[in-house]
């Protein structure tokens, strides 16, 4: 019998969370046929099957969150095809080195995943009795031995994209200095129907030229910046699923045309689930118009290594003083969050005064 483990995916990817097998015990399949979708930062891979053989076992579950190097699927032996599909490591398990003597928990079959909850559950394998695939123990097997407790307070594991999110909230937190400074802009010179977000656009990119610092990577290792003469606009985008942010590049030196034609093909591979890997990574600056759902001002999350996120609030008629006479304007509250290890009070109300100058001009 060999083993096929879960493969470097690429990007810096440690894991991967199983989503839909395509094949089951005894399938016989051919090389670079599709095995099993997994989830992983953001998006759905297909893994092939990097030879032809006949499957001896699945050994994972739908739900299960695996680490690159993670037993995937077993195969009755057969010759291995190298396809140069996927760069995975298959192991016989008759070359293996003989394992180490385990304890009683360590002995029963079971996923590194299944393990893991075990733990965190404080269920010792030992006493599980397995229902899966070849005296496999699984996610239901482990979650019944608490029994009533399991009923009274079940647990709901963060999945995909939320899971993401969260790793990453969590680095933020860690990481960042976080500071923030807010403002309004006046938009009583807009003209009706204006698009919101290409304005907003417009104005990060003015801000960005009148203080570059904020359109810059701060390098926490090295204690030490990247300035970048391209600015590559992250756009957080909500979903049922969680939080996106794909990047819309080179904002600075696109017309308003082209950026609509590229807001419209971003939202459409977010909402199938089809944005590349490499366009939900390098963002240099990051946009949130968090307003369109509500409220007025925030403190984002900045996740490193950018060093700035301009968030805009919800447009509302407000009374307001116009050359010594109360009028009724539109005012778009902003909040910049910037990270203060790289970024200087002064420059981020320089970056914020350009953003709401921008603003203020008519279309």
């Amino acid at each position: 019998m060999t083993i096929f483990n879960l493969p470097d995916l690429g990007e810096g990817l440690q894991d991967a969370e199983v989503v839909a097998w395509h094949v089951g015990s005894g399938d016989h399949v051919v090389a670079d046929q599709p095995l099993v979708s997994v989830e992983t930062d953001k998006a759905v891979v297909e893994i092939p099957s990097p030879q032809s053989g006949q499957i001896a076992e699945c050994l994972a579950e739908v739900g299960d969150i695996l680490q690159v190097g993670d037993p995937l699927v077993a195969y009755e032996d057969a010759p291995v095809s190298d396809s140069k599909t996927v760069v995975g490591e298959i192991l016989d398990e008759e070359a293996a080195p003989e394992p180490k003597t385990l304890s009683a928990g360590e002995a029963v079959k079971a996923a590194p995943a299944i393990r893991a909850l075990a733990k965190r559950l404080g269920v010792d394998l030992g006493e599980v009795v397995p229902s899966g695939p070849g005296g496999t123990v699984t996610r239901s097997d482990v979650e019944g031995v608490l029994g009533g407790e399991k009923e009274a307070a079940p647990a709901e594991p963060l999945r995909g994209v939320r899971r993401a999110m969260a790793q990453k909230m969590a680095r933020a937190h860690a990481e960042v200095v976080p500071a923030t400074v807010t403002e309004e802009a006046d938009l009583g010179s807009w003209k009706p129907e204006s698009d919101v977000t290409l304005r907003l656009i417009r104005a990060v990119v003015a801000g960005c030229h009148a203080e570059p610092a904020l359109n810059a990577w701060y390098l926490g290792l090295d204690q030490g910046r990247r300035l970048h003469s391209k600015i590559d606009l992250g756009l957080a985008m909500d979903t049922p699923d969680g939080l996106f942010v794909p990047v819309l590049r080179n904002v600075g030196e696109r017309n308003p045309a082209d950026l609509r034609r590229g807001l419209e093909e971003m939202k459409r591979d977010v909402r199938n689930r089809s944005v590349p890997l490499e366009e939900l990574r390098g963002q240099t600056i990051t946009l949130s118009n968090f307003g369109m759902f509500g409220g007025r001002h925030a403190a984002l999350v900045l996740l490193p290594p950018q060093v700035a996120i301009l968030g805009a609030g919800q447009i509302r008629d407000q009374v307001v003083a116009a050359v010594g006479q109360p009028v009724v304007r539109p005012l778009l509250p902003l909040s910049l969050t910037f990270d203060h290890r790289a970024v200087m009070g002064g420059e981020a109300a320089r970056f914020l005064a350009a953003v709401v100058a921008d603003l203020r001009e008519p279309n």
